[in-house]
């Protein structure tokens, strides 16, 4: 996954230089209020910092939209770009009015990179890791701020201390973020996908997997294209074909969905489980709207019910029950070919074709990525089915074994009723321990389950719904499969507003947008702008008096501590983001942003000596920044990327951008005003006020979403949504 790391990297320099700018307007704004004489027109001075602000929310109305027609890496590279020219335009600024145009050319840069480097990582992440390398923006941009403090800290000591150079020396990083987004980055596979350009994202995944077969991911990045639709939680069990016993009941072989492995001959059946099962998910679905207890939403505990009945040990890794099994269908007997699976290729399916792994770098040998009419040795045996059926075949062009992991655990399949002509897509995941896996003799109490014998099984369940690739007003024309049709159909879809108010994509921007709006007025963009000042209001300066420090570099000093003391806390939550998950470190590190931001308070009402004052207050600041980026910082910008459907994501995350935006504006702008009208204690008791609001907000809303592949996230969210409804209707 080295691949993955990174690109991950280098797109974090986006937020590395934008963490450069907060911490070098912070420092510097104190030198530029001398020179322009601002220090008795606070809205001017508010203003210098807010513009880049203005920017940031003018360009996120668009960018969206934008990333969603041009591409990430695109926008990336002008994000670069504007970075650049902004820095330059600083360093010149003759007049205050040159430097609040510098600045929102910068906030131009700021908007494009925070909005998107987090849309970006997701979208090329593997689902194992997507929590560790989606805080890698908030370590380089605390990094950033770090190296900025002690470039100020150290100009400030010299005799005349020039802020036009501190801000003009994020010309040099912003050069070599423009040269890695232009020579390293490549474009979003699922970006791609969307297009229908199928074989560059092929190409892409390969290189971030590091390995040629990524079939499965592949199929899901297709299925990902879908958007609402009905979804079903059920379960399964699968074992060996022989092994289940409808002698009893000719027609449950019907219900069986036949799954192939790498043995060869050897068949997979998934049978459902109807009635009251006692596996899990599917009864914890219903005993929720059946018994909706308290005020927390629906949906976060379906998702908490995934992840205490998913164990870690028994995930269909591939290592046990189904190392490669293959596609449930390909193309048969006389059925249309010469489909042509992207849309800049010229590529046709015939009789005699080459696998993408063989191929060369052409365009013209891309293949179907999805079904593929090389059969199993099982398929050798039965007779060549007629036009419009499905026969059992690979998943990979080529091969009779292909993966269909998708990332944490979740496997992808299809079934197709032959009586209607529908193909549904199923993501699996076994539940329960190892220990389940062999029996005997195995029933299910309370439940319609088929009896296995002396075999190897698993209980498995399924988010089943359509597929993205069935389109039944679209049948007529020329579909590549039985009910199946092009990719590039789907993707020709693009994204509409319409779709915002499906049940699942509304109730995940509930969840984006409050997030977004608490977290920006729990105050850190505004604590960060002014923390020199509010160090020196503090009286930082006593505290390092002996140094023969004056109080403004002293703050800068702290400053320089406080950002490097933050890196080791963010590297534990970069540890812990995929293990603890999103929501644990959430509901963990606000209570401390709250104990953190009482004492602030306590410390401006009760009378203590200067030393005492100043070491209670830069003692809190610390521990609120360190505790912040472990959680609020990073896991909002998280989620966002995290919860809604591929076409829409971009216009999904733009709104949750938007709305950060315009709260930091709103309480970085607002902040001077309200440190001379009710002092610090007063700022931060009504920070603290929001910081609890905040935690009951995610204890009640926000659901925990580590270790599942981002469209099974937005499956999870369909269904939750309509259980919402379903509750709130009886």
């Amino acid at each position: 996954m080295s691949g993955a790391v990174l690109v991950a990297l280098a797109a974090a320099i986006g937020n590395f230089l934008q963490g450069w700018d907060n911490a070098t307007i912070a420092g510097s704004i104190l030198y530029i209020k001398r020179e322009f004489k601002l220090e008795s027109e606070p809205t001017i001075e508010g203003l210098i910092v807010a513009m880049s602000l203005i920017g940031a929310t003018v360009v996120t109305t668009c960018s969206g939209s934008l990333s969603d027609w041009l591409g990430r890496r695109p926008m990336l590279i002008i994000s670069s770009l504007l970075y650049f020219l902004s820095s330059l335009v600083m360093l010149w600024s003759p007049t205050v009015y040159i430097l609040l145009f510098a600045r929102l050319l910068d906030g131009l840069g700021i908007g494009l990179a925070v909005t998107l480097v987090p849309l970006y990582i997701s979208e090329t992440a593997p689902t194992e890791i997507r929590g560790l390398l989606n805080t890698l923006p908030q370590f380089t941009g605390s990094a950033g701020m770090f190296f900025s403090y002690c470039m100020v800290f150290a100009m400030s000591l010299t005799n005349a201390p020039s802020w036009r150079l501190m801000l003009g020396v994020l010309s040099i990083p912003s050069l070599i973020y423009f040269a890695l987004t232009l020579f390293f980055l490549p474009e979003s596979p699922r970006w791609l996908v969307s297009k229908g350009r199928m074989l560059e994202a092929k190409k892409v995944l390969q290189r971030l997997r590091g390995r040629e077969d990524v079939t499965g991911e592949m199929a899901l990045l297709v299925e990902g294209l879908g958007v609402g639709g009905d979804t079903a939680i059920e379960e399964y069990i699968i074992g060996p074909a022989n092994e289940f016993s409808n002698a009893e009941d000719p027609s449950a072989a019907n219900e069986q969905i036949k799954l192939y492995g790498t043995a060869e001959g050897l068949s997979w059946i998934a049978k459902p489980v109807t009635g009251q099962s006692s596996i899990g998910l599917l009864s914890r679905k219903g005993s929720i709207i059946a018994n909706p207890s308290g005020l927390v939403d629906p949906l976060v505990k379906l998702f908490g019910s995934v992840h205490e009945k998913f164990t870690e040990t028994g995930s269909m890794r591939g290592s046990a029950l189904f190392p490669h099994f293959g596609s449930m269908f390909s193309v048969g007997g006389n059925q249309l070919r010469n489909e042509d699976w992207d849309e800049e290729s010229a590529a046709k399916e015939g009789d005699d074709y080459v696998s993408d792994a063989a191929a060369d770098d052409s365009d013209d040998n891309l293949q179907s990525p999805l079904i593929s009419r090389q059969a199993t040795s099982v398929d050798r045996d039965m007779a060549a089915p007629t036009q419009g059926s499905m026969r059992q075949g690979s998943l990979v062009q080529g091969e009779a074994s292909g993966n269909t992991g998708i990332g944490g655990g979740w496997k992808l399949a299809w079934k197709w009723s032959e009586k209607d002509g529908v193909v549904k897509r199923i993501y699996l995941h076994e539940e329960g321990g190892p220990g389940s896996r062999r029996g005997s003799l195995i029933s299910l109490p309370g439940g319609d389950a088929p009896t296995l014998t002396d075999g190897e099984i698993v209980q498995a369940a399924a988010l089943v719904s359509q597929s993205a690739l069935y389109n039944k007003e679209l049948m007529h024309q020329q579909p590549v499969g039985p009910a199946m049709i092009h990719p590039s159909e789907t993707a020709a879809k693009g994204p509409s507003w319409s779709d915002l108010f499906e049940p699942g994509v509304k109730h995940a921007l509930i969840v984006g947008v409050g997030i977004q709006i608490l977290q920006q007025f729990s105050g850190i963009n505004g604590v960060l702008y002014y923390t020199p000042q509010i160090l020196e209001q503090a009286g930082v300066g006593y505290l390092l008096s002996n140094l023969g420090l004056g109080s403004t570099s002293a703050s800068f000093l702290i400053s320089c501590v406080t950002t490097l003391l933050m890196l080791p806390c963010i590297a534990v939550a970069m540890r812990l983001m995929d293990i603890s998950g999103r929501r644990t470190l959430l509901l963990t590190t606000i209570p401390v942003l709250i104990v953190a931001l009482l004492i602030l308070v306590v410390g401006s009402l009760v009378e203590f000596n200067s030393s005492v004052n100043a070491f209670i207050s830069t003692l809190s600041v610390i521990v609120y920044f360190c505790c912040f980026v472990m959680g609020f910082g990073p896991i909002p910008n998280i989620l966002c990327s995290e919860i809604f459907p591929t076409r829409i994501r971009g216009l999904c995350i733009a709104i949750c951008a938007l709305t950060f935006w315009i709260c930091d504006i709103i309480v970085t702008y607002s902040l001077p005003v309200m440190l001379n009208s009710v002092g610090l204690g007063g700022v931060f008791g009504m920070y603290a006020i929001v910081c609890i609001i905040a935690w009951v907000f995610v204890f009640l809303k926000v659901p925990e979403t580590k270790g599942m592949p981002l469209e099974v996230i937005t499956e999870f969210f369909s269904v939750g949504a309509k259980q919402a409804e379903a509750v709130s209707g009886s």
